[in-house]
Formats: structure tokens, C-alpha cells, sequence
């Protein structure tokens, strides 16, 4: 799988524990069981990194969002939002990199005017944080 698709399984595994409160094991299997393919461990590290640290990723996306708060969104564009700027933090994947990848997860499943807001808030926080850059 590529990495295009790992961090989209990243996203809507993100989403799925977000929603349902269900363990991430729970959720890997199911995952395999509709997918038949094993979760990755690229996908691993992410999902379960940006979990771990979404407290501190809702603090730097409501403070980038101008108005509005990571509560307030909907569901899969926070956690698309909350990988980008894990990855971003994280410093193995440029900043420029994350943001198309979650810009794009965001048009393909959420909307335009999502993708919009991904890119402003993205942009917003690699600028005023210096993360990836």
C-alpha cells in the first residue's frame, strides 16, 4: 500500500476511535477483516501517536483556526487535521508534504470547503510554529 493510502487508513481509523471509543486493536482487525490487508506499521505509529498526543495537536489547530475550535469540526477533518500536524511535529515528513496529503484526504472525503479550511489551518501553523520547516 502506499503511503498515500496508509495515512488515509491512519485518518479513518483516527475517526473511528474518535466516534466510537472503540480500542484501536478492535479497530485494526476490523480493518483487516474488510480490507484483507494487515494494518501497517506506518499506520500504527500514527494513528496511535496522534491519539496520544491529540491534546497537545487540538491546542496548536485552535489556535490556528481563527474562530473556531478542533471541538467544534467535524469529526474526520480534526483527525485529518490533528495527523498533519502530528506528522508535521514529528519531523520525518516535510511540511509541505503533509498538508497536500491531508488538503487532499480532505477534498476526496470530506469536501472543498474542508479542504480549504485544512490548507488555511495548516499553513497557519507550520508559519507561526515553524514545524517542518
Amino acid at each position: 500500500m502506499s503511503r498515500r493510502g496508509e495515512r488515509r487508513a491512519a485518518a479513518f481509523l483516527l475517526y473511528q476511535h474518535d466516534l466510537m471509543d472503540e480500542p484501536f486493536a478492535s479497530l485494526y482487525d476490523s480493518y483487516q477483516r474488510d480490507t484483507g490487508e494487515p494494518v501497517s506499521e506506518f499506520t500504527r505509529v500514527r494513528a496511535e501517536g496522534v491519539w496520544a498526543s491529540r491534546e497537545r495537536l487540538d491546542h496548536a489547530i485552535d489556535e490556528a483556526a481563527q474562530g473556531w475550535t478542533s471541538e467544534r469540526m467535524a469529526v474526520l477533518e480534526r483527525n485529518i487535521l490533528r495527523l498533519a500536524v502530528w506528522e508535521m511535529s514529528e519531523g520525518d515528513v516535510p511540511a509541505a508534504v503533509a498538508i497536500d496529503e491531508a488538503v487532499t484526504l480532505a477534498k476526496r472525503y470530506a469536501s472543498p470547503e474542508a479542504a480549504t479550511l485544512v490548507n488555511g489551518i495548516l499553513g497557519r501553523i507550520a508559519r507561526t510554529e515553524g514545524v517542518g520547516t
